[in-house]
């Protein structure tokens, strides 16, 4: 079985000289949820628009299931669910209205009655789109995306600005997908969504994959398993202080965020007594501690420099 998504040395400049994307490469299988993750201005959106066909590349090979752009163009676009960001629908159609247009875009769409059931739309459904709540018309927006039983959904940052109900019930939609045998691409600035819904991601810096993997086995490279962050009467980062961090037992990496210290370590038990210790001498004081779990998040700030949600 062809693979569902495949790009290989992906490039697109404008002006002949802005790169956006520099020979990124891409490997999806069918039935993943696959995340797409950088921050703005990394190359994602060129990309995820050259893989809709929305734009041609400068140079490279993009297939969709063993598909290309340039001669199966019309049963690709038949293959493909594309919910964007900000979704624009007519505020004077009501719910099942607006299921039923999209529908009569494709060949063989599912029945209106099905997906507004699988959306949990179905009390809504005469009701105007003008008068859904922002999770209801974020719902609505990807039922516009499903109504064409698509093989492959495209989901642009899908739950932002959602409350927790919202985004949850988004979840198990994406996950009844998946398990329909269908294949997900997913971009989103909430880490923990990341982790709970991808079993791959890249991580897109600069228009090229600098990480690739599950999330285990990414949290794994970044050499531990739990963060101690802290923050110290008199220090303010860097200078011979950081030396000494770096020097505390089972400590991997060492960062600075908001003016706190970030250490990545294997074994918290044998920093955490050594840090107190090291704080005493110098004659400070420990105004904040905490552990945890090290996540995604450490990863990619570690790998970019920066948070997801950072401008």
């Amino acid at each position: 079985m062809p693979a569902a998504i495949q790009c290989r040395e992906l490039r697109k400049t404008y002006d002949a000289k802005v790169e956006a994307v520099r020979g990124l490469n891409l490997e999806i299988q069918v039935g993943e949820c696959f995340g797409l993750l950088g921050p703005n201005g990394a190359g994602k959106t060129t990309t995820i628009e050259i893989l809709e066909g929305l734009l041609d590349p400068t140079s490279g090979e993009v297939t969709i299931l063993g598909h290309n752009w340039r001669k199966n163009s019309r049963e690709m676009r038949e293959w493909l669910g594309i919910s964007l960001q900000e979704t624009r629908l007519s505020e004077k159609l009501t719910v099942r209205e607006t299921i039923e247009l999209f529908a009569s875009f494709y060949r063989e769409p599912r029945s209106a009655d099905e997906v507004l059931d699988d959306l949990q739309l179905g009390e809504k459904a005469d009701a105007f789109v003008g008068k859904l709540s922002g999770g209801q018309r974020r719902r609505l927006a990807v039922a516009t995306a499903l109504v064409g039983n698509p093989k492959i959904l495209f989901l642009d940052e899908p739950t932002t600005g959602l409350d927790p109900q919202s985004r949850r019930q988004l979840w198990d939609i994406i996950r009844n997908f998946q398990r329909g045998g269908g294949t997900v691409l997913l971009t989103t600035h909430y880490m923990d969504e990341a982790e709970r819904l991808c079993d791959r991601l890249a991580i897109v810096d600069h228009g090229q994959v600098i990480a690739e993997g599950t999330p285990s086995e990414l949290i794994e490279r970044l050499g531990g398993h739990h963060v101690v962050e802290f923050e110290a009467s008199g220090y303010s980062g860097g200078g011979t202080a950081a030396d000494t961090w770096r020097a505390l037992p089972s400590v991997e990496l060492v960062r600075y965020d908001n003016g706190l210290v970030c250490l990545t370590v294997r074994e918290p038990h044998l920093t955490i007594p050594a840090l107190l210790e090291a704080v005493e001498k110098r004659g400070s004081q420990l105004l904040h501690l905490t552990t945890r779990q090290a996540s995604l998040e450490d990863v990619f700030v570690n790998l970019t420099g920066r948070h997801l949600r950072e401008e």
